[in-house]
């Protein structure tokens, strides 16, 4: 008996420092109980059964609400609560913003052999943020990929990649992103229109991008955080090469999946160190 929740951010980390408070329909406050450093809250209060009001606080975020009911065995299982940052939840204050490399990642999974994935990651890259004032759908991203730092944790398939069967990094030394445009895909979501230079090729890329929030830094700036994702083909941007093991399996897969996770800092440059 008793309650169970579990409160995440809206990229899936745990929050460990979160308030969840249970009222009856009268308004009365029936529970209080405080998440545990897995954000998860077990609380064994016994409730009568019938309709409550679960409000889950934290610092730094939006109040959330939801509803649940507790049954006859007088258990109440809320499920999985997700809290938006504070700051709004529709896109950052207008104007530049830098991309913060450190704070930042790049990164790519590919199919191997059919049964598994190869996880790789560029290690230098930049770029930056406009949030137009007036109409957001003109905002723009603009962002520059070094190709040589190509990083699977594998020596000799990292060199395999910078080869000519792949990035060709010395004829194609960098990759760029344009945006071209933004759709709104709900409150808090986005799919950002641009063109991607790979390999020498020029393609339209759309960005699934989803805005965790922004707020202050303890270096006296203001950051937001995003996360987008996108599939890409090899075979458009000229990438053919592949081994056919037995069976006609491929070594590796020709589709990828691109995963960014970016804080940009509110500016036209980054602090100095």
């Amino acid at each position: 008996m008793g309650l169970t929740a579990k409160i995440r951010t809206r990229d899936g980390w745990a929050v460990s420092h979160a308030v969840v408070t249970v009222t009856d329909m009268t308004g009365t406050q029936v529970l209080r109980a405080e998440t545990d450093t897995e954000g998860t809250v077990r609380d064994t209060t016994e409730l009568a059964p019938g309709a409550y009001t679960v409000i889950v606080t934290a610092v730094g975020y939006a109040p959330a609400a939801s509803s649940a009911i507790v049954t006859a065995g007088g258990r109440a299982e809320v499920g999985t609560v997700t809290l938006a940052r504070q700051g709004g939840t529709e896109l950052p204050p207008p104007g530049p913003w830098t991309i913060d490399p450190a704070h930042s990642s790049v990164a790519a999974v590919a199919q191997h052999l059919g049964i598994s994935s190869v996880h790789g990651r560029f290690t230098e890259f930049g770029g930056s943020v406009e949030i137009a004032p007036d109409d957001i759908a003109k905002s723009r991203v603009e962002a520059v990929i070094q190709a040589s730092s190509i990083d699977t944790g594998n020596g000799m398939r990292d060199t395999h990649l910078r080869s000519a069967d792949f990035l060709d990094v010395e004829r194609h030394p960098e990759i760029t992103y344009r945006s071209t445009g933004l759709t709104p895909a709900g409150s808090d979501r986005w799919t950002v229109h641009g063109e991607l230079s790979l390999h020498g090729v020029v393609r339209p890329v759309d960005l699934d991008l989803a805005y965790l929030g922004s707020g202050a830094d303890p270096w006296g700036g203001t950051r937001a955080a995003f996360r987008a994702t996108a599939e890409l083909h090899r075979e458009d941007f000229a990438m053919n090469y592949n081994q056919v093991l037995q069976a006609g399996i491929a070594a590796i897969g020709t589709t990828l999946k691109v995963e960014l996770d970016i804080q940009a800092v509110q500016g036209d440059s980054l602090p100095q160190a």
